[in-house]
This record gives C-alpha cells, structure tokens and sequence, in this order.
C-alpha cells in the first residue's frame, strides 16, 4: 500500500466529498424539501433523538483544519460546545457507539453548519427532507463512499481505525496535534 500524508488525505477526501454532493443534488436533492425554506432551520442537525452521524479520523482532521480558520475566540467556543455535547450525551469511545443521538456541535442556529463548504461528512450531504420514501439516496451510495474514505484513512494513518460520532472524532483529532 502507498502512504499519503494527511494533507493529500484531506485533498482527495475533498474531491471525493465534492464528487458525493454532485451526485446528491443531482439525481436526488430536487425530490427533496429546500433547506433554505425549511421552517425550522437546522431541527434535523439538532434533534438530540436523530443525529448519529460516525465519522473517520480523516474527516475528522479535515473537520479540525476548517474550524482552524475561524478566530481562536471562535474555536475556543466551537471546542467547548463539543465537549458538552459528548458530556451531555454520554458519548464513549467504548461499547456502542451507533446506539447513542446527539445534537450535532457543528450546527450553529443563524449560521447553520459550520464546515458545509469545507468538511460536512457524507452522511449530512445525503441528508434532506425527502416526502417519500423511493426519492431517498440509495444507501449503497453512501456505503461505498464511506468504504472509500476507509481506504483513504488507512492510506493515511497506516490502519484502519474504528469511526467515532462526529463530537468524539473531534476531541481525539483535536487532542493529537
């Protein structure tokens, strides 16, 4: 296997989030509710009983380096919003992960996602709020994407490393620098 850096990991998750998202909003978006006429802004991304999006490290890394070009005040608020929701939620790195919810920390009321443009994981692109059923993405769409990024990560950091939720891929990514 050829090793890559974790810049040109995050260079050709980039490409491949970019591939993802033109595939979504082409096929598949317009069958979709727009989020920008949705009544309640960012109720999706906040339901505390929804949320379960499990990231990589990569994407987590890439998270971290789009949140690194917000102001240190900014990142501060960004970082202690994560800790809370890790703390209110009980999330762990241990047992089952896939079992808990939790309001995502990168949405923020007014602003919506904070790394829309730069590291929204694939799940949240998919994500719309579709009136039936047979317009949803396939799932397949997703799964392979997500094998890819697997790929990538091991490419990357040499093994193939467990998805944490989105707020404890963060403490640990954040944690290794």
């Amino acid at each position: 296997m050829k090793f890559i850096s974790e810049t040109s990991g995050i260079e050709k998750l980039t490409q491949l989030r970019a591939e993802f998202a033109g595939t979504i909003r082409e096929n598949y978006e317009h069958r979709a509710k727009s989020c920008s006429t949705c009544e309640t802004p960012g109720a999706c991304c906040l339901d505390e009983h929804f949320v379960n999006v499990h990231i990589s490290r990569l994407e987590a890394a890439a998270i971290k380096k789009s949140i690194g070009k917000f102001s240190e005040e900014e990142q501060m608020v960004i970082y202690e919003r994560v800790e809370r929701v890790i703390k209110r939620y009980g999330l762990t790195e241990t047992g089952e992960t896939f079992a808990k919810t939790y309001a995502c920390p990168l949405f923020e009321k007014g602003i919506g996602c904070l790394v829309h443009d730069i590291a929204k994981p694939l799940p949240c692109i998919a994500h719309a709020c579709y009136e039936q059923k047979e317009h949803l993405p396939p799932s397949e769409l997703l799964t392979r994407r997500e094998i890819e990024i697997g790929k990538l990560n091991e490419r990357v950091y040499g093994k193939s490393e467990p998805i944490l939720p989105i707020p404890l891929a963060i403490r640990s990514t954040k944690q290794q620098s």
